[in-house]
């Protein structure tokens, strides 16, 4: 498998490297030249602006239609195919995908063009992988590999690739499966580079050691972006809501999306692309808090009408751009507030970009080590963990939301299943309205037993103490045999060790297994701790509807994680 994992990374480099070129085929196409996106969208008359996003979105639309009528017997999208599928992806559908993301991304649309690479660097793995005949276990790995390989060829971060892929796609860190993630990520990093490729996306030369007390403002700053990503995600949703309550066919959604994005590019050409220029700016040149903020609100609304829209990318490298933009700001005020600190401000931009990018994907841990890879600077890890880590738990207590979908359904599943497991008894004990005392008349059991349809009375001494139960069929021996009830008690029939007693911590399993070797309808609850005192009854229809309804959970979560939409990917 590691070898094959070697090939696959090999493939996955080349598939970037394809991606690439074609877009800047079709940027010279289209406008007579190439190169940044921002560039060439800032070279084009203000016609030109609004005109290019307005026929990509229409030219995208009409792939992305294409591709939903081709009846395929495979998966459409990596995720879907590698989380819940066989690892067989349709061929036709992702080369359109594809074709419908280029378009999106050449005409300036404000998403990740990463995402169509990846995506290509795991159909080349399937198709590798199917026309060799691997087991559905080892194809799904093949394509996880693919797709590791593209993050880390797109991004240049080979650790984070597959700190990606395990974290979000297969939800697990086990050497068996990130062996092979790490091999094909590294051959995909030693292909671009050995291509020429390969350049560290954020270098960042000289960056100082930070002193131990001013990491404290990175604490509040991985607060603020724990909040904001949320914020983030849940407008992009929005507009999506509202652009699918048009009921416009896709070529004309996509666009309307384009071309309200043109009209923003008339006057703000920055915001187009993913944003890799706007923040090398930031990180390299003093910009002024007004210009930050209009560029980071218009960036924002830029990727809501581009995604919201329909379009296929995603919102991992805007919400960097985000970051970036975030960060800037809380370290201008930082640095303003306090001119004594020396920390620079572009490192609360490039600690921002990690701590928001966590926040919004859920993984943390692959969003720090991708900020150290892109900038090779090993002074920034320590800040960036703290504020990453902040950033994560605060984004999962304000809402649940993530980037990806699967992600909050598994965190969702999780916590029923763990629900499942330790539910306890206690949650479930009804008080027990036939209870005789010992030292009661035997008639008044009698009378229990005409008032309430049971089979056992539970019995209790003077101080509540649980003593055993008086079965019905003892009961109605003595009376056949025509004992002398009045002068016997209830202590002189109770037996002891007839039924078994719960206590109010055992957990449902706990429960349903006495329940399986008992025909009752229901078993007495006593303490564990001290005397046994009576408690109540709990009842089999209780702990059965109380675990049907803890699998009916687990079984939507299930399928939630099997229904998850497609619409947000590695960008």
């Amino acid at each position: 498998m590691l070898c094959w994992a070697v090939l696959v990374g090999a493939a996955g480099a080349f598939a970037t490297i394809g991606f690439h070129e074609a877009m800047h085929l079709a940027q010279h196409a289209f406008t007579g030249r190439s190169g940044s996106i921002v560039g060439v969208i800032d070279s084009l008359p203000w016609y030109g602006r609004l005109i290019f996003p307005l026929g990509g979105g229409v030219a995208a639309g009409f792939l992305l239609w294409a591709s939903k009528k081709l009846k395929a017997g495979a998966n459409s999208d990596y995720m879907e195919a590698v989380a819940i599928g066989d690892g067989r992806l349709s061929i036709r559908q992702g080369l359109l995908r594809s074709a419908s993301s280029l378009c999106t991304v050449v005409s300036g649309g404000s998403i990740g063009r990463e995402g169509a690479m990846v995506h290509l660097a795991a159909l080349s793995a399937s198709a590798l992988g199917r026309f060799t005949y691997f087991s559905t276990a080892r194809l799904r790995l093949l394509v996880a590999c693919g797709a590791a390989a593209g993050v880390a060829s797109a991004y240049g971060a080979p650790i984070a690739g597959a700190l990606f892929v395990a974290e979000i796609i297969l939800g697990t860190m086990s050497m068996q499966s990130m062996g092979p993630l790490l091999v094909a990520a590294a051959s995909a990093n030693a292909v671009m580079r050995m291509t020429g490729h390969y350049q560290t996306t954020y270098a960042m030369s000289g960056m100082p050691q930070i002193p131990p007390l001013e990491v404290l403002p990175f604490l509040l700053l991985g607060m603020l972006s724990g909040l904001g990503a949320p914020l983030f995600l849940k407008f992009l949703d929005f507009t999506k809501r509202q652009f699918q309550r048009t009921a416009l066919p896709l070529p004309v959604r996509l666009g309307l999306g384009g071309g309200l994005l043109g009209l923003l590019l008339t006057a703000l050409p920055q915001v187009a692309g993913n944003g890799y220029s706007v923040v090398s700016s930031l990180l390299h040149t003093s910009w002024a808090w007004q210009a930050v903020v209009l560029v980071l609100l218009c960036k924002v609304l830029a990727t809501a009408l581009t995604a919201g829209s329909g379009a296929v990318g995603g919102v991992f490298t805007p919400a960097l751009f985000v970051g970036g933009a975030l960060g800037t700001l809380f370290g201008q005020v930082v640095t303003g507030l306090l001119p004594g600190l020396g920390t620079p401000v572009y490192m609360y931009t490039l600690v921002g970009m990690g701590s928001f990018l966590g926040a919004a994907t859920s993984a943390p841990l692959m969003a720090i080590l991708m900020i150290f890879e892109m900038t090779l600077s090993y002074q920034i890890v320590l800040p960036l963990m703290l504020a990453g880590v902040v950033a994560y738990f605060v984004s999962r207590a304000v809402a649940e939301i993530a980037m990806y979908d699967v992600t909050v359904a598994r965190e969702r599943d999780a916590r029923l299943r763990y629900q499942l497991r330790h539910t306890r008894i206690a949650d479930l004990v009804r008080p027990a309205d036939t209870v005789v005392a010992t030292t009661a008349p035997l008639r008044e059991a009698l009378q229990l037993f005409m008032d309430y349809p049971v089979k056992y009375l539970y019995v209790v001494d003077d101080a509540g103490i649980y003593q055993g139960v008086i079965a019905q069929q003892d009961l109605t021996r003595l009376l056949v045999g025509q004992s002398d009830l009045q002068q016997k008690q209830a202590g002189d029939v109770l037996r002891l060790d007839f039924v078994k007693t719960l206590h109010p911590d055992m957990s449902l399993d706990q429960a349903q297994d006495y329940f399986i070797q008992f025909r009752g309808e229901r078993l007495p609850v006593v303490a564990r701790e001290g005397p046994p005192r009576l408690l109540g009854a709990v009842y089999k229809s209780a702990v059965l509807e109380k675990y049907s309804a803890l699998k009916k959970s687990v079984d939507a979560s299930s399928e939630a994680i099997m229904d998850f939409t497609a619409d947000r990917r590695i960008r």
